[in-house]
């Protein structure tokens, strides 16, 4: 990693770039302090944290049990060349099928969707869509509620030494983002609009971060057919959790997945129109609802992107 000051400038630059908004009063920001109610977004290791007491409060046991589960999975690694290698190989080898799949989502992402050159990267994780991003020319902003260096959003120190800036990373909550109006060309969902407590809530605040006529883009959240389904599987979910961490993940009640009925009543309620894209997870992802119809079991989760214009 290199930690030279002229890198740490050019990080710092790359913030400054940025329009901000208080996320608990929605108060223009100018050096990070809100003028109307004191939040202050203070920068710790190159992180802005951006996320209220409030709501770091309400969110504790969601991110306490959320890192428990990850760590206890192996997510992450002590190595450097894991993140580099992200999103085409997993040199850990837990979750291989995984990152097969989000590859697959982000390559067709660049390819066919993205406008533009500023890019929110929403559930950015350990920062892997950012610096990809980042490689191809983009100018992308990582969001996450995990800040720690493994396996969120301090892992991306690993990126630093291959770019020229490292991209400006914020700690928030995807229904309270601290960016002001309309600067972003493409908000992209990255795995996580199922963790949503509200979604509408959450696809409102990305419509308002992107200009008139960007795009949001919800990646890599299981669909299904029947609700049913998507309720049964969040059961198992529960299940399994219980059984082998010890608690059950529930700490908020989180959206878990999508269906066609759910996606038009966002598509109702903020005056949007879906575009559905299926691109091709490879022969064992499209057997999957056939395999389990003929083994008896429950519908399986399906995976598409969804892109949604804001109105000009």
């Amino acid at each position: 990693m290199d930690a030279s000051p002229a890198r740490h400038a050019a990080d710092a630059a790359a913030l400054a770039e940025l329009r901000l908004h208080c996320p608990r009063c929605r108060t223009s920001i100018d050096m990070l302090a809100c003028p109307a109610c004191g939040f202050v977004i203070a920068v710790e290791n190159g992180i802005a944290r951006a996320l209220p007491p409030e709501s770091a409060a309400h969110l504790a046991r969601f991110i306490a049990d959320y890192e428990r589960i990850r760590m206890a999975e192996g997510r992450g690694s002590e190595s450097e060349a894991f993140y580099l290698a992200l999103p085409y190989r997993d040199t850990g080898g837990t979750d291989r099928d995984q990152w097969r799949m989000r590859a697959r989502s982000y390559d067709y992402i660049v390819r066919h969707l993205l406008e533009g050159n500023r890019v929110l990267d929403l559930g950015a994780g350990n920062g892997w869509m950012s610096y990809r991003l980042a490689l191809a020319g983009y100018r992308p902003v990582a969001v996450d509620l995990l800040a720690h260096d493994r396996d969120g959003l301090g892992a991306a120190r690993h990126y630093r030494a291959r770019l020229p800036a490292l991209f400006p990373r914020f700690q928030a909550e995807m229904r309270r983002l601290p960016f002001a109006d309309a600067q972003f060309d493409t908000a992209v969902f990255n795995a996580s609009f199922h963790y949503a407590e509200d979604g509408e809530a959450c696809l409102r605040e990305a419509l308002r971060c992107v200009k008139a006529g960007g795009t949001v883009i919800i990646a890599d959240t299981p669909w299904y057919a029947r609700d049913e389904s998507g309720r049964r599987m969040l059961t198992e979910r529960r299940e399994v959790f219980l059984r082998r961490h010890g608690i059950a993940a529930d700490a908020i009640a989180s959206l878990g997945y999508l269906t066609d009925e759910r996606l038009r009543r966002l598509a109702d309620a903020l005056s949007i129109r879906w575009e559905v894209h299926r691109p091709w997870y490879g022969p064992r992802w499209a057997m999957r609802p056939l395999m389990a119809k003929l083994r008896g079991r429950r519908e399986p989760s399906r995976f598409r992107l969804y892109l949604a214009r804001k109105p000009a």
